[in-house]
């Protein structure tokens, strides 16, 4: 099976009101390529996220965000600053003394004077909120492969289409291939004829021009290996797995023997053929650049 590198996934899971969500979006990059935001408190989640992607991913740019929700009782606690709070009533004693006051500050109006009490997060238990990421880690993951490999299954029926144009016209260029020679001889054989007021001309003369053309013009080797390149391909999508480096390379070289078949089959026909196979392959090649 192929995949694409374009896809989205996403998972979550709660517990005991903490609740994890995972989200991870894909798109096609030469190299596998990791952003992660996550909470400032979570950094230890980072090597656990790269380990996971890193087994499902070869290739890709992977934007991940992870989001933490943490509803529970006793995730706060509240520390009171004794020394402060010690100055602060030392202040109040005071000041009823000079003024002749009435002290009755109680606790609660202790509280409200700024930094008696600070309010801090309680410690994270890390294997517990592993316990709870992980499982939206893999639900988000699974998503994702899922997606992947469903557009995987769409390209590669579409490439599978393009291989078939392709060999119809790489057949259409071999059978107008020996033409061009039988007719580059019947213009030599008219235009030596013009030139010299002759009716007939040499034949072992003509037949040496004309086999030194033949040889110039010969396309049997490019078009031999273009075939077998295009049956490299096809086999390489059924065998699937990370096919895209392999499969660019193929297109590299299918492009490279129609370049040569067009410079070398000196006829309108097989150039007009050509251009359509050259015009394929281009939509090989952008549909390959999606695949791991």
């Amino acid at each position: 099976m192929i995949r694409s590198m374009t896809g989205f996934g996403r998972g979550s899971n709660a517990q005991d009101g903490k609740k994890f969500t995972f989200e991870i979006k894909t798109v096609n990059h030469r190299y596998s390529d990791i952003y992660l935001k996550s909470p400032r408190n979570m950094g230890f989640l980072e090597d656990k996220v790269r380990e996971a992607v890193g087994k499902v991913l070869s290739r890709g740019k992977a934007d991940i965000t992870i989001s933490f929700e943490d509803t529970s009782v006793g995730n706060h606690i509240a520390i009171l600053d004794e020394g402060l709070a010690d100055s602060y009533m030392q202040a109040f004693s005071q000041l009823a003394e000079h003024y002749d006051l009435k002290n009755d500050i109680t606790a609660v109006r202790l509280a409200q004077f700024q930094d008696v009490l600070k309010i801090e997060k309680g410690e994270l238990d890390q294997d517990l909120l592993l316990s709870i990421f992980v499982p939206a880690m893999d639900e988000a993951l699974q998503n994702l492969l899922v997606m992947r490999e469903t557009e995987g299954a769409t390209l590669k029926a579409n490439l599978l289409e393009h291989l078939q144009l392709l060999e119809q016209w790489i057949c259409q260029v071999e059978e107008k291939a020996p033409g061009v020679v039988l007719e580059y001889k019947a213009k030599l054989e008219n235009r030596i004829a013009d030139l010299l007021g002759k009716p007939e001309v040499d034949p072992q003369r003509l037949a040496m021009e004309v086999a030194i053309f033949a040889d110039k013009c010969c396309i049997d080797e490019e078009i031999t290996r273009f075939k077998s390149h295009i049956a490299q391909f096809r086999d390489t999508l059924e065998k699937g797995g990370q096919v895209g480096r392999k499969l660019d390379f193929l297109v590299q070289e299918m492009n490279r023997e129609i370049n040569t078949i067009g410079s070398k089959a000196n006829a309108i026909e097989i150039t007009q053929v050509v251009i359509e196979v050259k015009s394929d392959i281009e939509k090989v090649r952008e549909q390959i650049q999606n695949l791991e």
